[in-house]
């Protein structure tokens, strides 16, 4: 059975707080409902999809094992795209915030912005021509 869409991608992270402000306000990601795990964590929605999970690293690490999707040796991640708008107000928004990000642009097809998030994975942000 082929796959048909992305569900969600998982990050343990070093600081939740930080790594939920980040998804959520540079992102544009928010904040939704999530069930009662036994780890502090986010689950952050592009609409009414529960794209980005996120799980406090020390407390994953310490049930590590305890369930088939927690796995202590998973492999890397290269980077994360998202589908975008405002390219112009996006980028003031990384400048106003601090961020370093830099720029790539497929005339006539995509403007990309690429930043770090605050557990270092890339993210891809894609601005569609038209």
């Amino acid at each position: 059975m082929p796959a048909t869409r992305l569900e969600h991608f998982t990050v343990r992270c070093e600081d939740l707080q930080r790594t939920r402000d980040f998804y959520c306000e540079i992102v544009g990601l928010t904040e939704g409902q999530r069930p009662n795990l036994p780890f502090r964590g986010f689950w952050l929605y592009a609409g009414e999809v529960p794209v980005v999970h996120l799980m406090d690293k020390a407390e994953a690490e310490k049930i590590a094992g305890e369930s088939p999707c927690d796995d202590p040796h998973t492999a890397a991640l290269d980077h994360v795209a998202f589908s975008a708008e405002d390219l112009t107000g996006t980028r003031s928004l990384l400048q106003a915030h601090g961020y370093e990000f830099r720029e790539n642009s497929i005339p006539g097809f995509l403007d990309q912005i690429f930043l770090r998030d605050p557990d270092g994975i890339l993210v891809e942000l894609n601005f569609r021509a038209g």
